[in-house]
């Protein structure tokens, strides 16, 4: 009985050590072995290709002209509780808050528009498309005109071992995937950080690609900055498979739980 014991201890202890996830799979910008090393301090330049819309973007387009601008200011629309609460509310769902009074992109890649009606704006970025409803613009207004159209904020999905996963809009221009993951409480201590799958839209379709956040080479690749209708997710280690715990503490009270079952159930035998 006592060898059999000190085994079943044994095995357990084996247990513990192999099932607890090292520092080296869970911190974040490693320079790691093989790779050119980034310095603490290095400046790093960015050239970020600007967001081309696609079908089913939805994109706010504001028209003022010098008589709305001396009337209302350089902001036409009002800015009143109803705005944004709807912008809230949107930004929790992982809805676009210009959802119900902006202007969708079709599979044609056109947006209808009052007064000019149908405008191409297919693989534009936002000041091409403005640019293209201005010039629609000029036929009908002969005087000072303002167009600004803007997108919704960044809206995306992180799925799998996030701590709070789910559908988010983030009411900025530029967002780096840190951000992204912060925003949906980071990863859980499972989670596969060498192997984030970014799923990406593109006009001709859809990509997917690895993204390894433990590597420090990832803030120079083209997938540091998030887009628009990116999707995020993040797989779980073999650790999950097995039951173990999280960390030292977690596989320990396991530990301590087993050895407890265990020898009740020796005394329950004698």
């Amino acid at each position: 009985m006592k060898s059999l014991m000190r085994g079943i201890a044994l095995a357990l202890v084996f247990f513990t050590a192999f099932s607890c996830i090292s520092n080296e799979k869970i911190i974040y910008l490693q320079n790691q072995e093989g790779n050119p090393e980034i310095a603490d301090g290095e400046l790093i330049t960015y050239e970020i290709p600007e967001y081309k819309l696609q079908y089913n973007d939805i994109i706010d387009v504001n028209v003022q002209t010098v008589d709305d601008m001396i009337q209302n200011g350089f902001n036409n629309k009002a800015i009143g509780g109803g705005t944004n609460q709807m912008g809230n509310m949107a930004s929790q769902s992982g809805g676009d808050i210009y959802y119900m009074t902006g202007y969708t992109v079709d599979q044609s890649g056109n947006i209808r528009l009052p007064v000019i009606g149908e405008v191409n704006v297919k693989e534009k970025t936002l000041e091409e498309a403005r640019i293209t409803i201005e010039e629609k613009l000029r036929v009908y207004v002969t005087t000072e005109l303002y167009v600004k159209v803007k997108l919704g904020g960044i809206r995306y999905a992180a799925l799998g071992e996030f701590r709070r996963p789910g559908k988010f809009v983030v009411l900025q221009d530029r967002m780096t995937i840190f951000e992204a993951i912060a925003n949906a409480g980071d990863l859980t201590p499972v989670a596969k950080r060498d192997e984030i799958l970014l799923i990406r839209q593109y006009p001709e379709g859809t990509r997917l690609h690895r993204i390894n956040l433990i590597d420090r080479q990832v803030v120079e690749s083209p997938f540091y900055f998030i887009q628009p209708n990116d999707q995020l997710y993040a797989e779980p280690m073999k650790v999950r498979e097995v039951g173990a715990g999280e960390n030292a503490a977690q596989s320990l009270a396991l530990v301590i739980s087993a050895v407890t079952a265990l020898a009740l159930i020796l005394n329950l035998i004698k």
